[in-house]
């Protein structure tokens, strides 16, 4: 399952950054549960992900919302470019 499959709906953002992290095999065994932290604490990794996920918003990837929560999904239609 990629990326897109991943973030088909609306995923709040720490799940969306456990699911890149996963696409790019930061995860690859690990639950969410077993690496909340990374989100939920001040660390390079977790920052890393979600600049990540504002950069793939920027060129036209995903979509971002801010309500009801910080969440992303997969745009359907492709980016400009590509």
């Amino acid at each position: 399952m990629g990326l897109a499959d991943a973030l088909a709906e609306w995923t709040d953002v720490d799940g969306a950054q456990y699911e890149l992290g996963r696409t790019v095999g930061l995860f690859a065994d690990r639950t969410f549960l077993q690496v909340k932290w990374v989100f939920w604490s001040d660390n390079p990794v977790g920052e890393a992900l979600l600049d990540m996920l504002h950069t793939l918003v920027r060129a036209g990837v995903l979509e971002h919302r801010d309500e009801p929560d910080h969440q992303f999904r997969w745009k359907t239609a492709a980016p400009s470019g590509c």
